[in-house]
This record gives C-alpha cells, sequence and structure tokens, in this order.
C-alpha cells in the first residue's frame, strides 16, 4: 500500500481538477461527484500517513500548513465576503 500512496494522492488531485473543470463547463453533478470521490481519496492518503507518522513526517508537516492555509483563507473570505 505504501508503494502506491503517491500514486493515489496524483489520482485524487487530478480527480480534483478535472471534477472542478467538468463542474464548471458541462455536468455539475457529475463534477461534484469527481471532487467528492478526489476529497475522499486525498482523506484516505492522509490517514494512512498520519498513522504511519516517523515514515512521512515531512509530508505530514506539509498537509498540516496546507490544511491550516486553507483554514485561513475561508475565515478570511467569510469575514469580507459572508453579509
Amino acid at each position: 500500500m505504501k508503494r502506491y500512496l503517491k500514486e493515489i494522492e496524483y489520482a485524487s488531485i487530478i480527480l480534483l481538477a478535472s471534477g472542478w473543470l467538468i463542474g464548471r463547463i458541462a455536468n455539475m453533478t457529475f463534477g461534484a461527484l469527481m471532487v467528492v470521490v478526489g476529497l475522499l481519496l486525498w482523506a484516505f492518503t492522509i490517514v494512512v500517513k498520519a498513522l504511519d507518522w516517523q515514515h512521512y513526517r515531512r509530508d505530514n508537516i506539509v498537509n498540516i500548513c496546507i490544511m491550516m492555509g486553507a483554514i485561513i483563507a475561508i475565515f478570511i473570505i467569510f469575514k469580507f465576503f459572508a453579509k
């Protein structure tokens, strides 16, 4: 399983990007489904890496920073654009 984590992560990123694009251009339902599957695959890789902290220490720190940045960005967007 550890051998394929990077490929699963790349597949989830491709699904997220293509799902967003298809949702914008063509079919919103199919695009949303692709985004959900991509998020689930990405969450799966995060959980597997978190369970083996010593082996994936650098990846876990990067994932934590990405999530913190996303949370801060969401709060900023809600602060300035939600009325």
